[in-house]
C-alpha cells in the first residue's frame, strides 16, 4: 500500500458539512484533489448514489450490515486503490 507523505497542512474547515460537501472540499483542494475517494453508505438511494459521483467520488459502495462482511468490503477496496488500480504520484 503507497503512504503519502508530506509536510502538515491544515484539514479543511469541515465542521457542520454532509459528507458530500466534504468530499467536494476534498475535490476542490489542489493538493487533495488526486486522492481517491470512496463512499461507503447504507444508502441504496439512486440520488445519492448521482449526487456521490457529481462531486467526483471514485466510487460508492453501499456498506454491508455485518461486520465481517464490511470488514471484508474494506480490505477488498483497500486492494483495489493500492493494487488494482495506478494513481497518479
Amino acid at each position: 500500500m503507497r503512504v503519502l507523505i508530506g509536510p502538515p497542512r491544515p484539514a479543511p474547515d469541515l465542521p457542520g458539512r454532509d459528507s458530500r460537501q466534504v468530499l467536494a472540499a476534498i475535490k476542490a483542494d489542489d493538493e487533495l484533489r488526486a486522492l481517491p475517494v470512496v463512499v461507503l453508505s447504507s444508502s441504496h438511494s439512486d440520488t445519492d448514489v448521482v449526487t456521490s459521483y457529481q462531486v467526483h467520488a471514485n466510487a460508492y459502495v453501499t456498506k454491508p450490515l455485518e461486520a465481517a462482511a464490511f470488514s471484508a468490503a474494506v480490505r477488498e477496496i483497500g486492494v483495489f486503490f493500492s493494487v488494482i488500480v495506478k494513481l497518479p504520484r
